[in-house]
């Protein structure tokens, strides 16, 4: 038998076999690209509409250039190193020193670096001007779809500056390192860096969410004590997030009378030893492994008390309410990177015949998923100009601070609750979109699954989250009521959007009892309503459908077997504008 030569062409009829060259089996065909060297922002339809309402046009330019460096397939990269090289935590040195420290995959680095050279951790803050809180808030959607374990410290570091500024002696010395752009990953006293993070350390085992029965003490250091005091601090914290940090707001508690109390604790004592703050171990998380969170042991860790002794959760929640508005952020963000990979990978694939995109079903399910991440996008842009535009004086408070205060103290945990939980479901259907591919640790579906879950958690659980709701709606009964007003004047007219309001009212008019147990409905009702109301004014000259169909599919009582799962939309609508408005073929 003579040898094959391979360098001549081989004629054999269709029912052979096609001989392959050695070491090879197959062509790939019908498998998508991968998605990269696109311009996030200059995509985002919905995004670039917010940007101009909410006053930031002045920063289009900045975005558009961050959004092309974001989507560049370098940096997409260093999102799955950061994530593939999980922190390592080096308790002591080979001579047996204590200094806890965390290791980075470089990549890290990388991503804190684009983050901080964005302003991204302080720039309503640094840069307080109309529309900053808007612009900070669309640039950091635009870093969650890349990478959102980086995220954390620079949320903590961005929300713990209106609390530090209450502090003007403390704050005075940190300014200028909490303010700058640039990224130093040394692991050195304050006194030393060009720059710092702050992380935060409130719940302990006993716990969780209901930190009022923490344990941590907190004894003066000398004969000063109460606000501005140095004090030593005993105790554990179950969550330490991110102990690499170069200090953490935690709470302590003075004395069983005085309550919990607000404690500034640094990496370093001032002398420039290490601080008596001890990790015991990182947590093995589902998701977020890039960052490190932490279980951690105070032994006299010295301290300085911040507010006024024993209102340490009130001062700490005003943290809290930054760092709720990111999770919302995060989950919208993780939902608008699912859908934009989802509908590439649709445009890209075929199956029984066709490109899974020109298929009824599918065209559904993505203009359903689109309609669902332009509500959150609306959602989050809104509540940035909320968080802009209320004051905490209400001696002179108008009409219009009054409804952004609503919008910032009720629909702020009522959207944490309903679009960190969307994003579950959301994530999950996108991956399925992918099939088999999605499923895998080699494509970016599944660290987006994992990565959902944790910003429900994270500040507040669902059900604290709308208790929460039911409080401010308490306590800010005349911010809800002014609301509530603007809502009616605006449904005028709309019988499903009316229809709705009634609803909601019918709910928050029964007896206390049955409020709580409807707690999750009041607040799914009022973030469906915000998010109705939005869609209606943001797109009635530019796509007027968007709105029509999220109303019809998550308010009209008449069609109430649409919303359940994604991909229940009615025939009636334009199912491939949905989708090309959502993102353009063009762009990718």
């Amino acid at each position: 038998m003579e040898p094959l030569d391979l360098t001549k062409t081989v004629t054999q009829s269709a029912t052979q076999p096609v001989p392959h060259r050695p070491g090879t089996t197959h062509e790939v065909t019908n498998q998508a690209p991968p998605l990269a060297d696109y311009n996030l922002f200059a995509c985002d339809t919905a995004l670039g509409e917010a940007l101009s309402r909410a006053g930031a046009e002045w920063h289009r330019d900045a975005l558009t250039q961050h959004g092309a460096k974001l989507g560049a397939a370098a940096t997409l990269e260093l999102a799955d190193l950061a994530n593939r090289h999980a922190p390592e935590l080096h308790t002591h040195t080979p001579r047996g020193e204590r200094i806890d420290a965390l290791e980075f995959h470089p990549a890290w680095h990388e991503l804190l670096a684009l983050l901080r050279a964005e302003g991204l951790h302080a720039l309503p803050f640094s840069d307080p001007r109309p529309g900053a809180m808007a612009a900070r808030c669309a640039g950091y959607f635009l870093h969650a779809q890349l990478e959102s374990g980086s995220l954390c410290p620079l949320t903590m570091t961005f929300a713990s500056i209106p609390v530090l500024q209450n502090e003007p002696a403390l704050f005075d010395t940190l300014r200028e390192q909490l303010y700058t752009r640039e990224h130093d990953a040394r692991d050195v006293p304050l006194a030393h860096k060009r720059s710092m993070m702050i992380g935060m350390g409130m719940t302990e085992k006993q716990g969780g969410s209901d930190v009022r029965s923490n344990r941590t003490e907190a004894r003066p250091a000398g004969a000063a004590s109460g606000r501005g005091a140095d004090y030593l601090l005993t105790g554990h914290k179950w969550f330490f997030s991110a102990p690499q940090c170069d200090a953490h707001l935690v709470l302590a508690r003075t004395t069983e009378q005085a309550g919990l109390s607000c404690f500034f604790v640094p990496r370093f004592r001032p002398d420039g030893t290490k601080n008596a703050v001890n990790v015991q171990r990182l947590k093995d998380k589902l998701g977020n492994r890039s960052n490190a969170s932490s279980e951690v042991e105070f032994f006299d860790a010295y301290g300085v008390m911040i507010g006024d002794e024993g209102r340490g959760v009130p001062t700490i929640i005003e943290m809290a309410n930054y760092t709720r508005l990111d999770c919302v952020i995060g989950s919208a963000a993780l939902m608008r990177a699912a859908l934009v990979q989802a509908i590439h990978h649709a445009r890209h694939r075929s199956a029984f015949g066709r490109v899974l995109a020109q298929q009824p079903l599918m065209q559904n399910v993505l203009a359903d998923l689109a309609l669902e991440s332009e509500a959150a996008t609306v959602l989050f842009m809104r509540l940035a100009q909320a968080f802009e535009q209320s004051t905490p004086d209400r001696a002179d408070e108008t009409d219009l601070a009054r409804v952004a205060r609503a919008w910032r103290r009720i629909v702020t945990p009522a959207a944490k609750f309903w679009v960190c939980k969307r994003a579950l479901a959301f994530t999950g259907e996108a991956m399925e979109v992918w099939g088999g591919n999605g499923y895998v640790e080699e494509g970016p579906m599944a660290r987006f699954y994992r990565e959902a879950p944790v910003n429900s958690i994270w500040e507040g659980s669902g059900n604290v989250m709308c208790l929460d709701v039911l409080r401010a709606l308490e306590r800010e009964a005349d911010a809800a009521q002014a609301l509530f007003l603007s809502w009616r004047r605006e449904a005028a007219g709309h019988p499903v959007l009316s229809a709705a309001l009634d609803r909601l009212s019918a709910l928050l008019g029964g007896a206390p009892g049955t409020r709580e147990a409807s707690a999750r409905r009041i607040a799914q009702q009022i973030v469906l309503i915000a998010q109705a109301m939005l869609l209606r004014g943001a797109s009635s000259k530019t796509a007027p459908e968007v709105a029509e169909a999220f109303i019809a599919t998550r308010l009209d009582e008449h069609d109430a077997d649409c919303g359940r799962v994604f991909g229940t939309l009615p025939a009636r609508f334009d199912l491939a504008a949905l989708i090309e408005r959502a993102f353009p073929a063009a762009a990718g």
